[in-house]
C-alpha cells in the first residue's frame, strides 16, 4: 500500500460544487426574496453536476466510473458488517456503501431539480410542490448518512477520506493508480452546471 492518485480533478471539483449548490439551494428554498436568484440557480447547477457526473461515470477514470463501486447489495451489507467488526476491507475508490450513497444522491438531486422546476411553473399543483420538499428532506438525509459514513471509514481505515476527495490521493496498490487527473474535463463540467443554472432560472 503507499500513496496514489485516485481521484481526478472533474470527480473532485464535481462532488464539492454538487455539496455546495445543494447547501445553497437547502438554505434558500424558504426565502421568497432569494427564490429565483440564488434557490432556482443552485438547484439548476445541482442537475447540471449530476448529469455531467452520470456521463463521468461511464467514461471518466477508473475509480470513477459506475463499474469500479457499484455492487450489489449484499457487498454493501457486508462492508457495513465489516465497519461493525472493525475488520472491513479497504477499497482504493469507493466502498460498497459509499457506492450505492453515490446513486441515491444522483437520482434525488436529478429528482429534486426537475420536481422543483415543474412546481416553479405552477405545473401539477401544490402536491408537486410537497413532493420536491420531500425529495429535497430524503437527499439531506443521505448527505448526513454520507458524511458519517465518510467519518466512520476514515477512522477505520486510518485514512482521511475527505482529504483525499480534496488531493485525489489515497493509499492504493500503485497499478491502480489513475495516470491523469483530466483537467480538461473541469470545463465541460463548468458548463453543464452552468447550463443547469441558467436552465432551472427560466
Amino acid at each position: 500500500m503507499q500513496r496514489i492518485l485516485v481521484w481526478d480533478l472533474p470527480t473532485r471539483v464535481g462532488h464539492w460544487l454538487l455539496a455546495t449548490a445543494f447547501l445553497v439551494a437547502y438554505l434558500t428554498g424558504e426565502r421568497e426574496a432569494w427564490r429565483l436568484v440564488h434557490h432556482m440557480w443552485a438547484g439548476g447547477i445541482v442537475a447540471g453536476v449530476v448529469v455531467f457526473r452520470v456521463v463521468w461515470g461511464l467514461v471518466g477514470t477508473r475509480h470513477a466510473r459506475f463499474e469500479a463501486f457499484v455492487r450489489a447489495p449484499r457487498a454493501a451489507f457486508d462492508y457495513l458488517c465489516g465497519l461493525a467488526r472493525r475488520n472491513a476491507r479497504h477499497y482504493t475508490g469507493h466502498n460498497p456503501a459509499g457506492g450505492w450513497a453515490i446513486l441515491l444522491l444522483l437520482a434525488l438531486g436529478l429528482t429534486a431539480a426537475v420536481s422543483g422546476w415543474l412546481a416553479y411553473q405552477d405545473a401539477a399543483g401544490e402536491w408537486l410542490g410537497d413532493a420536491h420538499e420531500l425529495i429535497v428532506d430524503a437527499m439531506l438525509a443521505v448527505v448526513i448518512l454520507h458524511i458519517a459514513g465518510v467519518l466512520v471509514g476514515s477512522l477505520a481505515h486510518r485514512e482521511n477520506l475527505a482529504r483525499a476527495m480534496v488531493t485525489g490521493y489515497k493509499q492504493g496498490v500503485a497499478g491502480e493508480a489513475i495516470g491523469s487527473i483530466r483537467p480538461w474535463a473541469v470545463v465541460l463540467l463548468l458548463a453543464c452546471a452552468a447550463g443547469g443554472g441558467w436552465w432551472l432560472s427560466l
